[in-house]
C-alpha cells in the first residue's frame, strides 16, 4: 500500500506537471473511487465533476498518506487523494496514451491529461472544503515528517502505549503515514525486534527510533519511493520469502503482529524483542 513516501512523490508529480491548468472535464470509470461524503448517492460523479470542471490545481499539500490540492487559489475547496493499494498518477498528451489501469481522467484545457491510476479500484478522490477540518475528523496523528514532530511530541504520542513497535508505528492516529513496508525498515534500522513493547523501550532506543523513522522516510522520499534505489544497507528490497539480511546475511524471518506480517532479522533485531 502506498505509504507516505509514495504519497509525497505523487504530490511533488502533481506540483511539477499539473498546477495552474484549467481542468475542462473529468472522466470517472469506476464509481466506487468517488468518496460521497455528501449521501449525493447516483448524483455523486456528477457532483464530483461540477465542484472540478472550470477550476485548476492550484497548490498542493499532504498529511501522512492523504494528498490534497487546493481547486483556487483561495483554498475553499480541495480534491483529496488516497492511493489505495497500488495508485497513482500519471500526466500524458496524446489520449491515445491514456494508461493501464485509469479510473478518473482530469482533461486540461491546454491539452494534457491527469490519469489517477488504482488497479484494485481501491483508491479514493472527494472534493472537501477544509484539510484542517478533514484531518481531524480522520483522526490522523501529526505527520512523521511535520518539522514540528520533534522527538518531544514523539514520546509524548507514544506515552502511556504498551502496543508493539511495529503497530505504533503504523496506527495512523499516533503518527500518520506509516505502513507495514516502511515501519519494518524503521525497526531494521533501529535494530528493534518488531514486537518489543513501545513501553519497554529505555531513551536512547526511543531516541534512535524517532531518529531513524525520519532518515527512512526522508531517504525513500529522495529515492522516489523506489526500493531499487534504495542504499544496499535496506530491507525493504530483501523483505520477502527467502530474502536474506543485506547486512549480515542472515536469514530474514516472518512474524504476525496484529493482523500483519513483519519481517527482520533475527541476528540484529532478534535480542530486542521483551
Amino acid at each position: 500500500m502506498p505509504e507516505l513516501p509514495d504519497a509525497e512523490v505523487m504530490r511533488r508529480y502533481l506540483q511539477s506537471t499539473s498546477l495552474h491548468q484549467e481542468i475542462k472535464g473529468v472522466d470517472v470509470h469506476a464509481r466506487r473511487i468517488i468518496m460521497d461524503d455528501q449521501n449525493a448517492g447516483d448524483n455523486a460523479v456528477e457532483k464530483f465533476r461540477e465542484a472540478i470542471v472550470g477550476r485548476s490545481f492550484e497548490s498542493t499539500r499532504r498529511h501522512g498518506k492523504w494528498m490534497f490540492a487546493a481547486l483556487n487559489e483561495n483554498g475553499e475547496k480541495f480534491l483529496v487523494f488516497h492511493f489505495g493499494m497500488t495508485g497513482g498518477l500519471t500526466y500524458f498528451k496524446d489520449r491515445d496514451d491514456v494508461p493501464e489501469y485509469a479510473q478518473v481522467l482530469f482533461h486540461f484545457v491546454k491539452g494534457y491529461h491527469l490519469a489517477y491510476l488504482s488497479q484494485r479500484k481501491l483508491g479514493e478522490l472527494a472534493v472537501i472544503g477544509s484539510v484542517d477540518r478533514f484531518i481531524s475528523e480522520k483522526n490522523l496523528g501529526q505527520d512523521a515528517l511535520d518539522p514540528g514532530f520533534d522527538l518531544a511530541s514523539f514520546e509524548k504520542a507514544l506515552k502511556g502505549r504498551r502496543a508493539m513497535a511495529k503497530s505504533i508505528l503504523m496506527d495512523q492516529e499516533t503518527i500518520a503515514g506509516i505502513g507495514n513496508v516502511y515501519s519494518d525498515e524503521i525497526l531494521f534500522q533501529a535494530r528493534i525486534h518488531p514486537r518489543t513493547k513501545i513501553n519497554k523501550l529505555n531513551e536512547d532506543e526511543l531516541k534512535t527510533l524517532f531518529r531513524n523513522m525520519k532518515d527512512v522516510l526522508q531517504e525513500a522520499i529522495e529515492d522516489d519511493a523506489d526500493p531499487g534505489q534504495f542504499p544496499d544497507s535496506y530491507i525493504i528490497p530483501h523483505r520477502h520469502k527467502d530474502g536474506c539480511c543485506p547486512i549480515c546475511g542472515e536469514e530474514l524471518r516472518r512474524v504476525q503482529v496484529g493482523s500483519r506480517h513483519a519481517y527482520f532479522c533475527p541476528n540484529r533485531q532478534g535480542k530486542k524483542a521483551k
